[in-house]
């Protein structure tokens, strides 16, 4: 006799996922460079006097309305299906803080140097492996976290304050949000589709940011009242969020942190040109010494946890 069917509505954790590392990397590749204009956009917003709680506001809410009628014009809502809400909770902090600091370092600081601030993740990832996960820490890794940091104290550059400390502390707290949500990221995409773990970041970040929205600030327009370009400002970041984040999770699916992680850096070309273009700018001295020293230190740890990673895959092998 057959054995009996489950029932649809029962959760069956995935299966796990074949690791295609090319693919990862051309995903994260992608994402990245969707991620640079999506940053050009908001620092473009915030010059035009758009709040910055209602630009995260249209960045949570187009993703979430956008895979809603997208998987129910594809009678596919059952992917949204989860066993994990708690998980996608967490993660949805964490993301929120996040992304509320990386939107807004742009506005405090010229696009290079906040996006090669972001660069400083993988240094929180040595950090966090070693409270949280306890890991012993060689002296490649030491030194790439003291290469980083070299290069965040000659970017700080204080003889010169080429950068304000504020603008400087947002950019490094981004960075430690990211290095905790790659975690979070790595750990749902054992078991939930990319398409899930973005639907439910979206829609459970979405009330929690429209808190903000009736305490807007003396003498800024009300909220949802914007010309076209405003408008269309707006549903751009939505919409380049919705599939930068659907690229970079893919990439987490298909491939190690510590290995997807080394295309991000291609985002800084992109933010010089941006800003070169759009904006005119061009760092200075104490940026083109900074930045690559922080760049390496990141190399270095991803290249680390990689060779780290297929050590441990190794012996973890029947003899």
């Amino acid at each position: 006799m057959n054995a009996p069917r489950p029932h649809p509505r029962t959760f069956h954790a995935a299966a796990p996922v074949q690791q295609r590392p090319m693919l990862a990397l051309g995903l994260r590749l992608g994402s990245a460079f969707l991620f640079s204009i999506l940053l050009l956009l908001v620092k473009l917003s915030g010059e035009r006097g758009l709040w910055l709680p209602e630009t995260l506001v249209w960045r949570q809410a187009v993703p979430t309305l956008v895979l809603l009628v997208w998987l129910a014009a594809q009678g596919q809502l059952h992917r949204l299906r989860t066993a994990r809400p708690l998980v996608h909770f967490r993660r949805t902090l964490i993301g929120s803080a996040g992304m509320f600091l990386t939107l807004g370092v742009v506005l405090l600081l010229p696009l290079a140097e906040s996006t090669v601030l972001g660069f400083t993740a993988p240094i929180f990832a040595v950090f966090l492996s070693v409270l949280l996960l306890h890991e012993k820490v060689g002296p490649w890794r030491i030194g790439a976290v003291a290469l980083g940091l070299i290069g965040v104290a000659i970017m700080a550059n204080p003889t010169t304050a080429h950068l304000p400390l504020f603008g400087l502390a947002v950019g490094i707290g981004a960075a430690f949000m990211v290095a905790l949500v790659s975690i979070q990221l790595r750990d749902l995409g054992r078991t939930e589709e990319p398409v899930t773990i973005v639907f439910y970041f979206s829609a459970m970040s979405l009330p929690l940011l429209a808190i903000a929205l009736p305490f807007a600030p003396a003498g800024y327009d009300h909220p949802f009242h914007h010309d076209a370009v405003g408008w269309l400002m707006l549903g751009g970041i939505g919409v380049l969020g919705l599939f930068s984040q659907l690229l970079m999770t893919a990439a987490l699916r298909f491939g190690r942190v510590s290995s997807v992680i080394v295309m991000d850096y291609a985002q800084f070309g992109w933010s010089l040109l941006w800003g070169w273009l759009v904006f005119g700018h061009l760092p200075p001295a104490s940026t083109w010494l900074g930045a690559p020293a922080i760049i390496a230190a990141g190399v270095i740890i991803a290249r680390r946890e990689h060779l780290r990673g297929q050590r441990i895959a190794l012996q973890a092998q029947p003899a």
